[in-house]
C-alpha cells in the first residue's frame, strides 16, 4: 500500500472497504472453505491412520483388494464423521466468540461510526478513550492527557504517557488506561509490531490445567498404544501368521485404541456445553476455560452490578454543613456533562440534569479520569463575560480533600484545617449508611490557558453528591446459591470500607471480615495468603492490588475466578484461573476474558457454574471411558494374540468395532447431569483418571479373558464364529459400560439423555444382530451359536454388575480421599503446592 498522508478528515466507507480487502489478501486470509479442507485434512495427520493407509495400499497391490477396500471404508467413514462434528462445533464456538468482538470507533465519511476491530485499516482516524483497545499501529492527532499501557510490548508495568509533540506513537496491542485522543492509523493486521511478532512466534495463551492434562494424557495413551501394538506384532510375527495381514491387524488396533479422536470429540462435547451455556447468557470464549468454570473455588468482584442494581440513583447534593445545595448540583452536572471519557454510573445519574442553564456554558479543557488520582477537571466558561473562568473537580471524597485549601460554607470561605475532622466524620456517616459518595471542588482562573492535573490544587471544597446503589433483590439468595455450589464470593472493590462492610450487613453477613489496601500495602506476601481466604471485602484496593489478591487466594489453593470490567481489570483476570467479564464492559476487560456474561448478576454466573459443570463432567465421562476401555482392549488384545491360533479379530472388525462404539461416545455430549455432580467444584485429576483406566480397563480384561475361555476352550469354536462373537462382547461390554460409568451413582437411578439411549440401543440392537446373522458377511462374520450368544450375553452381563460393584468402590475411596484432603484446610494445600 502507498504511505498515507497525515490527513485527519479519515476514509469514505468504499475507500476503507477497498484497503480491507487488500490486507486481507496480502495476508493470505483462509476463506471458510479453506479452512474446512484444512480441518478435514487434519484428520489423516495421525501416523498410525497414515501408515494403515499404505499398509491397505500394500495389500491392495497384493491382491487382498477386498479387506484393503472395506479397511479403507471404514476407516474414511470414521475420520469423516470426526470432521463433520468437528467443524460444526469449531463453528459454533467462533460464532459465539464473534457474537462479542471489539469494536472501534472510527472517521468514515466525516461521521463517527462504530466498525469491528479487525476491519480498522491503514488511513483510519479513530477515537480513542479510557478502556479502549488500540486497532493498529499508528501517530496521534490529538490527545488529552493520554496514557496507554504498553506492557504487553515492551514490559513495563506503568502506563506512558502519550502527546501529539512527543511519544506521538501508538501501537496495537496496547490499550488506554486514561485521557482521550485521536489518532491516525499506519498499519494494521499483521503488518503491525505485535502483529509480526505474533506471526512470528505465534503467541498464543498459556495452556489451562484442563488443555495441559489433556495433552499430557493424549502422550501417555499414545506411547502405551504403540508399545502395546508392538508386542502385538512381535507375537503374531513369532507365531509365524502372514505379515501382511498380521501388519493390518496391528495398525488398525492401534487406530482402534489410540486417542485419535479424542481431540475431535472432546472439541465437540465443550462446543455443545458452549452453546448450552450461551442460552443461558454466557458466552464462552475459550471453551477449555470451562473446566476452571465448573472448578472455580472463589469468585472474586466488584459489588457494584454483581450485589447492587448498578444504577446509581441521586440521593442528594450537600453543602459543608450538611444541608442541601443547588450550587454542589450544578458543579456536579457541569462536570458530568461536560466530560469525554467512558461512561459509568455516577454521570448516568447526573445526566439530564440542570440542562438549561449548562446550555449557557461552554467547555475550555478537561483533565480526565485518572485511577490513582481517583478525580476528574473541567475547566469551562461562564454565560457572563465578566465572571471568573472555573475549574471543576469531583471524585473520590479523600483524593479531593487532598488537593483543598479552603471550604465553602454558608458563613463563607473557611481554612480546611479548621472544618476536615467534620468533614470527614460527616462523610463516614453517610458511607456506614450504605450511601455512595463523592466530593465537588472548584477554583477559579482569570485566563482562558492550557489546564493540567498540577492545576488541580488550592481548590475550594463544595460539598458532597450522595448516591443510592440498593442491593439486588436477589443477590442475598444468589450468595448462598453460590455457597450451596462451593464458591465463595470475595468483593474487591476501591469504594471505601464503610459502604462495602455496609452492603455485605444488609445481605446477611453481619461481621465480614475487611482488609483495605492500605494494609496490604504493608503486608508481605505469605502474610496475604494466609489471611486472604477469610477475608470477605476487600475495599479501597488500589489498581494493581487486584492482581496481588488474586495471586494470594491462588496460592492459599483456591481456584479463583474474576469478574472484571474495567479498565484496570486486565491483570487481574490474566492472574486468575478463569477470567470472566460483562458484555457492557471496556475492550481490554472483555479481551482479557475468558467467558462474558450478557447479563450481569449473580445469578447468571451461578448458572454458568452449573451448566459448567455439567459439560466438564461429560467432557470426564468420555476420558475416563475411552481410556479405561482403550487400555482393557489393548491388554487383552496382546493376550489373545499369544493364546489364540488366529487373530481374535479381523482388521477390518477392528475398525468397525471402534466406529460403532465412537457414536455413543459423540452422545455423551447431551448427556444429562446428577446433581451430584453439579453441587461441589470439579477439578482435573490426572493422576486419578490414570488409577480409574487402570482399574476399570484390568476388570474388562478379565471378562474378555472369560469370554476367550468360554469361546475358544469349552464351545470350541472355530475362527470366524469366535471372532464375530467376541466382536459381540467387544461391542456390548464396550457400549454398555457407558451406562454404568456415566454416573457416580447407581446406574439405575440415573437417566440418560434420549440421545445417548438411542444410540446405546442402537449399537446394542446392531451388535446382537451381528452376532444373530453374520451380517454383513463381507466384514467375515457368521451366525453364530445360540449357545456362543447366550454366553456372550452372561458375560457381559456380569461385567456389567462387576463394573458396578467396581465403581461403588472407587466412588467411597474418592469420597474419603476428598474429605481427608478438605480436612487439612488451604493452608496445608498452599504448602503442597
Amino acid at each position: 500500500m502507498s504511505d498515507v498522508q497525515p490527513e485527519t478528515e479519515g476514509l469514505s466507507c468504499k475507500e476503507a472497504a477497498l484497503r480491507l480487502a487488500q490486507r486481507l489478501r496480502s495476508e493470505g486470509k483462509s476463506s471458510p472453505i479453506t479452512q474446512g479442507l484444512g480441518l478435514l485434512f487434519r484428520q489423516f495427520r495421525s501416523p498410525l491412520v497414515l501408515l494403515l493407509f499404505g499398509a491397505m495400499t500394500l495389500s491392495f497391490v497384493l491382491g487382498d483388494r477386498a479387506e484393503a477396500v472395506v479397511v479403507g471404508g471404514i476407516l474414511l467413514m470414521s475420520t469423516s464423521m470426526g470432521f463433520w462434528q468437528e467443524f460444526r462445533a469449531t463453528n459454533a464456538v467462533r460464532a459465539l466468540a464473534n457474537s462479542i468482538g471489539i469494536r472501534s470507533r472510527v472517521l468514515r465519511d466525516g461521521l463517527e461510526v462504530e466498525v469491528p476491530r479487525e476491519e480498522v485499516v491503514e488511513g483510519d482516524v479513530v477515537f480513542l478513550r479510557a478502556g479502549d483497545s488500540i486497532p493498529g499501529d499508528g501517530v496521534l492527532i490529538q490527545a488529552n492527557d493520554l496514557h496507554v499501557d504498553e506492557s504487553a510490548l515492551t514490559g513495563e508495568s506503568f502506563p506512558v504517557e502519550k502527546s501529539v509533540s512527543s511519544s506521538n506513537e501508538i501501537r496495537a496491542g496496547t490499550h488506554v488506561v486514561g485521557g482521550t485522543a485521536r489518532a491516525l492509523m499506519r498499519k494494521t493486521g499483521k503488518q503491525t509490531q505485535m502483529g509480526a511478532i505474533a506471526g512470528s512466534l505465534r503467541l498464543r495463551r498459556p495452556e489451562t490445567d484442563f488443555e495441559t492434562g489433556l495433552r499430557r494424557l493424549g502422550e501417555v495413551l499414545l506411547r502405551t498404544t504403540l508399545v502395546f501394538v508392538v508386542v502385538v506384532f512381535a507375537i503374531n510375527a513369532f507365531l509365524g501368521r502372514p505379515a501382511v495381514e498380521s501388519l493390518l491387524f496391528t495398525l488398525a488396533l492401534a487406530v482402534g485404541m489410540a486417542p485419535e479422536l479424542m481431540p475431535a470429540i472432546v472439541t465437540i462435547t465443550l462446543a455443545r456445553g458452549a452453546r448450552t451455556m450461551a442460552r443461558e447468557h454466557v458466552i464462552v470464549k475459550r471453551p477449555s476455560s470451562i473446566e476452571s468454570f465448573g472448578g472455580m473455588t472463589v469468585l472474586c468482584a466488584d459489588k457494584t452490578g454483581t450485589l447492587t442494581e448498578g444504577k446509581m440513583r441521586l440521593a442528594s447534593t450537600l453543602d459543608a454543613a450538611g444541608s442541601d445545595s443547588q450550587r454542589v448540583l450544578f458543579l456536579a452536572t457541569l462536570n458530568s456533562h461536560f466530560e469525554t471519557g467512558f461512561s459509568n454510573p455516577i454521570d448516568q445519574a447526573l445526566s439530564g440534569l440542570c440542562a438549561e442553564e449548562l446550555a449557557k456554558w461552554s467547555k475550555l479543557d478537561e483533565v480526565p479520569y485518572g485511577f490513582l488520582r481517583k478525580r476528574l477537571s473541567i475547566f469551562a466558561k461562564p454565560p457572563e463575560p465578566a465572571s471568573k473562568l472555573l475549574l471543576v473537580t469531583k471524585g473520590a471524597v479523600p483524593n479531593v480533600l487532598a488537593i483543598c485549601s479552603e471550604v465553602e460554607t454558608p458563613a463563607g470561605r473557611v481554612a480546611l484545617a479548621d472544618l476536615k475532622e467534620n468533614l470527614v466524620e460527616h462523610f463516614s456517616k453517610l458511607s456506614l449508611s450504605g450511601k455512595r459518595v463523592i466530593a465537588v471542588a472548584s477554583r477559579e482562573f482569570d485566563v482562558v490557558r492550557p489546564i493540567d492535573k498540577s492545576d488541580e490544587t488550592d481548590m475550594v471544597f463544595e460539598g458532597f453528591v450522595v448516591f443510592e446503589d440498593p442491593p439486588k433483590k436477589d443477590a442475598a439468595a444468589m450468595m448462598r446459591e453460590l455457597a450451596r455450589l462451593g464458591v465463595d464470593l470475595k468483593v474487591v472493590t476501591g469504594d471505601n470500607r464503610f459502604v462495602a462492610c455496609s452492603l455485605l450487613h444488609s445481605l446477611g453477613i453481619p461481621r465480614p471480615g475487611v482488609l483495605t489496601g492500605e494494609r496490604i500495602r504493608q503486608m508481605k506476601e505469605m502474610a496475604l495468603v494466609r489471611q486472604a481466604p477469610e477475608i470477605h471485602v476487600f475495599a479501597e484496593i488500589e489498581p494493581d492490588q487486584k492482581e496481588r489478591v488474586v495471586r494470594a487466594l491462588r496460592r492459599s489453593g483456591a481456584v479463583v475466578g474474576f469478574l472484571g470490567d474495567g479498565i484496570n481489570d486486565a491483570p487481574p483476570m490474566h492472574a486468575a484461573d478463569v477470567a470472566i467479564s460483562v458484555d457492557g464492559a471496556v475492550d481490554v476487560a472483555r479481551e482479557a476474558a475468558d467467558i462474558v456474561l450478557m447479563r450481569h448478576g449473580l445469578d447468571v454466573i451461578a448458572q454458568g457454574i452449573r451448566n459448567g459443570r455439567a459439560v466438564f463432567s461429560n467432557t470426564l465421562k468420555y476420558l475416563r471411558i475411552t481410556t479405561s476401555a482403550n487400555f482393557g482392549n489393548m491388554f487383552s488384545m496382546a493376550a489373545a494374540a499369544w493364546f489364540l491360533p488366529f487373530l481374535p479379530l479381523l482388521p477390518r472388525q477392528v475398525l468397525l468395532n471402534n466406529f460403532l462404539s465412537d457414536l455413543p461416545a459423540l452422545a455423551l455430549s447431551t448427556d444429562c447431569v446428577d446433581e451430584r455432580e453439579i453441587r461441589s467444584p470439579l477439578s482435573w485429576d490426572i493422576h486419578r483418571l490414570g488409577g480409574f483406566m487402570a482399574v476399570f480397563g484390568l476388570a474388562s480384561s478379565v471378562f474378555d479373558m472369560l469370554t476367550f475361555a468360554l469361546l475358544y476352550s469349552v464351545l470350541g469354536l472355530g475362527e470366524s464364529a469366535f471372532q464375530t462373537l467376541w466382536f459381540v462382547e467387544s461391542l456390548l461390554t464396550e457400549v454398555l459400560v457407558i451406562w454404568v460409568l456415566r454416573t457416580s451413582g447407581p446406574a439405575l437411578q440415573s437417566r440418560p439423555s434420549l440421545l445417548l439411549s438411542v444410540a446405546l440401543g442402537v449399537v446394542s440392537v446392531a451388535a446382537i444382530g451381528i452376532g444373530a446373522t453374520g451380517f454383513p458377511p463381507f466384514m467375515g462374520f457368521v451366525p453364530a451359536p445360540m449357545s456362543g450368544t447366550a454366553s456372550v450375553l452372561a458375560v457381559a452381563t456380569l461385567y456389567l454388575i462387576a463394573t458396578e460393584a467396581t465403581k461403588r468402590a472407587w466412588v467411597r475411596r474418592g469420597l474419603s480421599r476428598t474429605a481427608r484432603q478438605r480436612s487439612r484446610g488451604p493452608a496445608s494445600r498452599a504448602l503442597r503446592r
